[in-house]
């Protein structure tokens, strides 16, 4: 059975984050959580239910999804994973579909899956309109400029970890998602979308949540988009 490592950047997600290691398969080999910056129990909770805690003190999602690249590329060979799953902390995904997103990967070869959260498995409320409009935009975007069939940005997905290094990925911060999502088109990688269930989430949005968390998140994802677009 293919070796699979999940990474959960988590910020202040003390309430939720034992609900999601406690419903992630047992297929999976290793669950890591990258604290980022927490100052509740985000820490000890993960700990408790049986995560690897690594502490990542430089405020950013994809600072947090680095630092756990990071960790598993220090580990001995034989330990390294087959495939990385990215999933968020704050529990508005079910967990116990990543079953269903690894799937594509086990068993038709695909290099890259995308959780979609289309709107009839969405929870009321569990997307704000800027997410939903911000979403669109950028898929619209990506379809007109680069051909793509994304349909949403997803933050829980699965990609094989070779294929992930290839990427080089660098986002700090917002952008994370958009540029691996770019990255995989440049680089020809097969991929589809799985739609996945979608709840609101425990505690309130660091980003969606805050008119300047939304607002950077979308210039950050736009600025992707734009630079990709000009890239030979």
């Amino acid at each position: 059975m293919p070796k699979i490592k999940v990474i959960i950047p988590a910020y202040n997600e003390a309430d939720s984050i034992g609900f999601v290691i406690k419903n992630i398969p047992s297929i999976v080999n290793e669950i890591i959580v990258v604290s980022n910056h927490s100052n509740d129990d985000t820490e000890i909770n993960a700990k408790n239910a049986g995560a690897t805690v690594l502490i990542e003190n430089r405020r950013g999602y994809g600072y947090a999804c680095l630092k756990g690249m990071d960790y598993i590329a220090n580990l001995e060979n034989a330990e390294r994973p087959d495939i990385i799953v990215f999933l968020d902390g704050d529990y508005s995904d079910y967990p116990e579909e990543l079953t269903k997103i690894v799937a594509p990967i086990l068993n038709e070869n695909i290099d890259f899956v995308i959780g979609s959260r289309v709107k009839e498995l969405r929870e009321k409320g569990s997307m704000t309109i800027p997410q939903i409009f911000g979403n669109w935009l950028a898929t619209t975007l990506m379809s007109i400029l680069f051909r793509a069939k994304f349909t949403d940005l997803g933050p829980f997905r699965a990609i094989k970890y070779n294929k992930l290094l290839e990427l080089k990925m660098e986002d700090k911060t917002y952008g994370w998602t958009v540029e691996m999502q770019l990255k995989a088109l440049r680089k020809k990688f097969s991929y589809i979308e799985v739609p996945v269930n979608y709840r609101n989430r425990i505690g309130v949005s660091k980003v969606s949540g805050t008119v300047k968390g939304a607002i950077f998140a979308g210039v950050k994802i736009l600025g992707w988009i734009f630079k990709y677009s000009f890239k030979q």
